[in-house]
């Protein structure tokens, strides 16, 4: 999940010598009201920053956390939704949440823990935000919780073997929800903060229009491409964090990096064109690819690319037809 507003969140609150309550969501299945990574910062007066369902769900929640505030040990909760949990909080939508409710006590080590949280997202550098909750079968106290950086460097508590730390973020590192891990008994939580994804939007036509807002609307950073200045512009993409206009699809993907956090989305004026952009988006690390058409030239155009020395791995890569099946 997207961390920037936890990490200003919890800077300003505990540079006032707040106590916090942080809750997130572990896990949910069914028809639960939240996603996994989902956060709320629960504040000593009651009030919260963010949300992990909203409704009733949301109120137990912060009701939940005075008792964290008085203890100061950490806790997992889980609320079954079609149970017995359902009817004392009135919910029928079902489904099954786990929650963590981690004290965040004003300390040197938890300021210096997000201050570095904000430092990274604010460069655009990946970290990742690790949690230790103690044994397994153990009784849960104080979180202890640090942040690893990008080039290795930790801020704040990590009181084990350092070579742990790299097995945490393996576990972690093509994940977009928090990851519970054990080593030799002891349990964490860790998570990978990390920037915007990008959506590369190949084709400026009203398909790309769409597909922009509702991008935009979900917290990607959207650069939309196109050969054609009368189409690609800021008058019809209003919102787009980028737009490119160029010569030709031939070298569509020169200047733009490329990793396992962008996304390529094909949907130009033809098949020509999709096909030219497909090629190149194949020779890239991108963690998705998409393209508009029919099974039927999907399968055309797979064979032809077989047939020019791409694999089949290659191809499985690409999403299509793209979108949701309605």
């Amino acid at each position: 999940m997207l961390m920037s507003w936890l990490a200003q969140t919890v800077c300003g609150l505990q540079s006032e010598g707040e106590n916090l309550v942080l809750a997130i969501v572990l896990s949910k299945s069914g028809s639960a009201p939240c996603l996994a990574g989902a956060k709320m910062v629960v504040r000593s007066n009651g009030a919260s920053v963010g949300t992990v369902g909203g409704g009733v769900l949301e109120a137990a929640v912060q009701k939940k956390a005075g008792t964290i505030f008085k203890t100061g040990s950490s806790r997992i909760i889980t609320f079954d939704l079609s149970g017995e949990d359902a009817a004392s909080m009135q919910m029928i939508c079902g489904g099954r949440v786990e929650i963590l409710l981690e004290s965040i006590p004003v300390s040197a080590n938890n300021i210096k823990v997000f201050e570095e949280l904000r430092s990274a997202l604010q460069t655009g550098e990946k970290c990742y935000f690790v949690s230790f909750l103690g044994n397994v079968g153990d009784e849960m106290g104080r979180a202890e919780l640090c942040l690893v950086r990008e080039d290795g460097t930790v801020a704040g508590e990590f009181q084990h073997p350092h070579s742990w730390l790299k097995t945490l973020v393996e576990k972690s590192v093509r994940s977009t929800y928090p990851v519970v891990y054990v080593i030799e008994n002891r349990k964490f939580v860790i998570e990978r903060c990390f920037v915007p994804s990008t959506a590369y939007i190949f084709g400026a036509g009203h398909v790309s229009q769409h597909v922009a807002t509702v991008a935009e609307m979900v917290g990607f950073k959207t650069c939309v491409i196109d050969d054609r200045s009368e189409f690609a512009n800021r008058e019809r993409f209003p919102g787009a964090d980028e737009i490119k206009v160029l010569n030709s699809f031939d070298d569509c993907f020169s200047g733009l990096e490329m990793d396992g956090d962008s996304y390529v989305v094909i949907v130009t004026r033809g098949h020509r064109y999709d096909k030219t952009v497909l090629e190149q988006a194949l020779r890239t690390e991108a963690g998705y690819i998409g393209m508009m058409g029919s099974s039927k030239k999907r399968d055309e155009l797979f064979k032809l690319l077989l047939k020019e020395g791409f694999y089949s791995n290659d191809v499985n890569r690409v999403n299509c037809t793209i979108g949701a099946d309605i």
